[in-house]
């Protein structure tokens, strides 16, 4: 025996569970459920007759379709795990699954569209908000349109404004230049 606290394994020898040791296991495991399966049997037989005798006014059939009820509701919940088949216990947050059968989900399948995440469905929002702003912004209804049709008009005044003043210098230096040329032939001409 190693001394201290803490065993260490390295060095040990290893040991196999033998496929004899296995199969013996498995079959006790069996019995014990073959043992609690009858042990169910016995107990739900029991409580079905004192609950057929304490009901009284119900009639044969009525029982049988009753047991049936409780197979079908105990096949559905499983195997009772711990204290469940003792105490009831309503918890809110607890998921059961339903099964469904092959044909509702190929129906649900096809019936569905296909859910987007919430990535997906910001972005295709986005998508839908800039086409609508695009649309807007074109027709001349968003501010920043107004803005812009506003700013091109006064640009376009200015530059009317400057075509006109260099037409007028234009026209002004044309005339200072014949000025200057009719002086010089003036000039010229009483010379010459």
């Amino acid at each position: 025996m190693p001394r201290g606290k803490f065993v260490n394994h390295k060095g040990r020898n290893r040991h196999f569970t033998s496929p004899e040791e296995l199969e013996e296991q498995r079959r006790q495991e069996e019995e014990k459920r073959k043992w609690r399966k009858n042990k169910e049997e016995d107990t739900s037989s029991e409580e079905d007759e004192d609950d057929a005798k304490a009901s009284g006014k119900k009639k044969g059939s009525d029982s049988e379709s009753d047991d049936s009820d409780s197979e079908s509701e105990s096949d559905t919940e499983g195997k009772a795990k711990g204290v469940e088949n003792l105490i009831q216990v309503e918890n809110p947050n607890r998921v059961q699954k339903k099964t469904k059968k092959l044909s509702q989900l190929n129906e649900a399948l096809a019936d569905a569209k296909p859910e987007l995440s919430r990535r997906e469905r910001e972005q295709i929002e986005k998508q839908k908000a800039i086409a609508n702003y695009q649309k807007m912004h074109a027709a001349g209804k968003t501010d920043e349109a107004r803005a812009d049709l506003a700013r091109l008009a006064i640009i376009k005044q200015q530059r009317e404004e400057a075509a006109k003043k260099r037409e007028l210098e234009k026209k002004a230096k044309e005339m200072a230049a014949q000025k200057s040329k009719e002086m010089t032939q003036k000039a010229l001409g009483k010379r010459a």
